[in-house]
């Protein structure tokens, strides 16, 4: 549903400034997205920071940023702007506001198959598709051939997913990620995800798995991945293909995991982080840097409140070099 501009800030008690008519019906995925989309479809795009040129952004796009952003533009009247004082938590409240409701699927049954499946709209299945019982996929899923999907398996609306790829009981796909946006009174506003999830071809997920959409782009589960039981892989995160990964590992948000990665069990990755190809991740580790060459690693530290445990852990990268300055014979 598209709102106009002057509708926007009433409901995100903001600032509008340029033509409070602009029809807006969507929030952009990025910057760069939104320099190069069709002019026909307005969106807001939210920064953080002034990295932008003008020059290649088109007449009448709508921003959504704060007061010191909007004052380092040069030429502010070719856009329009949102004016807020917390565009993260603007931003969250914008997600709600352009959330798509799910129809009520339906049952079917399939021929061959006495188990009721609920379906919603608009979706598709490719040649030899099988499912389990008390499944649900929602709406504008695409599914691909061979694919086969357990007992109690959830498919979220907008998943598209490729060929030969099987799901295993009670995984769910394309859940709604944690994004939380804290306001002034210390309260919590949700940003609703408006992705979705893709998973490639030849993928095999293990049980009780959950795999989050993106907040607005796809969280992107590449070819020939495998996946153990009870994984959380959280919104907008990018597995290449071939990669494996054991079971109780979480992936946390808008990580990119490199092709052919071996995450071994319990292993926690933080978000935004990036790892390279073939990197193997030892059992329990917890990864809080890019890995960006490749090889084993290994990151194992007992808990410890956080200034004593900075304190270890800047002595213990600096161990080896005064192992090799006072010449002491490694073990």
């Amino acid at each position: 549903m598209p709102y106009q501009l002057s509708e926007i800030a009433e409901k995100i008690d903001a600032t509008f400034v340029g033509n409070q008519n602009i029809e807006v019906n969507s929030i952009a995925s990025s910057l760069h997205n939104y320099c190069i989309e069709d002019s026909s479809h307005q969106s807001i795009v939210f920064i953080s920071k002034f990295d932008i040129n003008e020059d290649i952004i088109a007449e009448n796009k709508v921003f959504l940023l704060n007061q010191s952003i909007y004052e380092k533009f040069q030429n502010p009247k070719k856009f329009n702007f949102l004016i807020v004082k917390n565009p993260k938590l603007a931003f969250a409240l914008l997600t709600n506001l352009f959330k798509t409701e799910i129809t009520t699927p339906k049952n079917q049954i399939f021929p061959n198959n006495s188990n009721k499946l609920l379906i919603g709209e608009n979706v598709t299945f490719g040649l030899n598709f099988k499912y389990g019982s008390n499944c649900l996929i929602e709406d504008n899923v695409t599914i691909g051939d061979n694919v086969s999907i357990e007992n109690n398996v959830i498919i979220h609306h907008g998943t598209t997913i490729g060929n030969n790829v099987r799901i295993r009981s009670g995984t769910i796909i394309g859940s709604e990620g944690f994004g939380n946006v804290q306001s002034d009174d210390k309260s919590w506003r949700h940003i609703a995800h408006l992705g979705n999830v893709t998973l490639k071809n030849d993928i095999d997920i293990g049980a009780n798995c959950c795999i989050d959409r993106a907040t607005l782009d796809s969280t992107i589960i590449g070819s020939g991945v495998i996946i153990d039981n009870l994984v959380h892989i959280a919104h907008n995160v990018t597995i290449g293909e071939n990669t494996a990964i054991a079971a109780k590992v979480g992936i946390a948000g808008s990580c990119d995991i490199g092709k052919r990665n071996m995450i071994g069990g319990m292993v926690g990755i933080v978000d935004h982080i990036k790892t390279t190809n073939d990197v193997v991740i030892s059992a329990t580790s917890s990864v809080t840097k890019d890995l960006m060459e490749p090889g084993i690693y290994t990151g194992i530290m007992p808990i410890s409140k956080h200034s004593t445990w900075k304190r270890i852990a800047f002595w213990i990268t600096k161990l080896d070099k005064i192992v090799k300055k006072l010449n002491i014979k490694k073990i």
